[in-house]
């Protein structure tokens, strides 16, 4: 049986953990409102440009357009975000774990696979499982527009030369703060939209100007950059509001110790106290006795 001196150094030590876990949930709390203001401002926009684009593109000529084309799926591109940083629960299980059930659904299609990762907790754990990353970023929560702009403009390149068929995002989709859903958002090549269950929308209530293929070449790159974007901003949310969760739950959970740690030592207490008042009292007794 443990000390009493134990028992309160386990206190203490408790303590100071509960404190680290609420600095840690108030911290992730604010940060959680500043980027969740950023993404619910972008998703209007976002939605709009999607069913936009995925209207005006009902009906072309795909040929002509390189990112709406679809051509047989051979070599297909993922691209994996996660965090860079632990304490968030189930956030980049979830993910990796959708992510590499991917990765042997295509390669039991005999489709070629080529793995791409954001965040240092995806590299490592396909690092660690020996599967060939073509290329990694870090540092998620510090990537910018410009930088996303940059990482589309590769995935664009590398679709338009045909050295992908598919290009698809496994992320972490913010939907409350307490349900973060992994999704798989294909997003090359551009699918027509589904409204009202049918394909397509009404096109005659767009107007092209200066022509229709002068829009389209403008808007598709602009596409797959806002979507790349989103999915980012989707997963920084999502990754703070899950470490916001799991700092909470940790909180009430070093409460809990705390409290079955002093009833541990109050009865211990007690029980030596007890053992202390025998001994004198058995003492007294045998003096008397003499």
């Amino acid at each position: 049986m443990p000390s009493l001196r134990d028992i309160r150094k386990r206190i203490t030590s408790v303590k100071n953990t509960g404190k680290i876990t609420k600095a840690m949930q108030m911290v992730s709390a604010a940060k959680l409102r500043k980027v969740q203001n950023v993404l619910l401002m972008a998703r209007p926009y976002s939605d709009r440009l999607y069913e936009m684009i995925a209207e005006l593109s009902d009906g072309v000529e795909k040929e002509n357009y390189p990112l709406l084309s679809i051509r047989p799926r051979k070599n297909v591109e993922v691209l994996v975000i996660t965090s860079d940083k632990g304490l968030c629960g189930a956030y980049n299980t979830n993910v990796m774990k959708n992510a590499q059930s991917m990765l042997r659904e295509l390669k039991n299609e005999s489709v070629g696979v080529t793995l791409i990762t954001m965040g240092k907790k995806a590299k490592e754990f396909f690092t660690r499982l020996g599967e060939p990353i073509k290329q990694s970023w870090v540092d998620v929560a510090a990537l910018s527009y410009p930088d996303v702009q940059g990482i589309a403009g590769g995935i664009i390149d590398a679709y338009t030369e045909g050295k992908v068929d598919e290009f698809t995002v496994v992320y972490n989709e913010f939907k409350t703060v307490l349900v973060q859903s992994v999704r798989r958002l294909k997003l090359l090549p551009i699918e027509p939209v589904v409204v009202d269950g049918k394909k397509g929308g009404d096109k005659e209530m767009f107007l092209c100007e200066p022509s229709e293929t002068a829009v389209l070449t403008r808007l598709l790159p602009k596409y797959v950059e806002n979507q790349t974007y989103r999915t980012v901003l989707d997963s920084k949310v999502s990754e703070e509001a899950a470490r916001m969760v799991a700092m909470e739950n940790a909180t009430n959970n070093t409460r809990d110790l705390i409290t079955s740690l002093t009833l541990q030592y109050n009865k211990a207490r007690q029980a030596a106290i007890t053992l202390e008042l025998m001994d004198i009292v058995g003492g007294a007794a045998a003096i008397s006795e003499g």
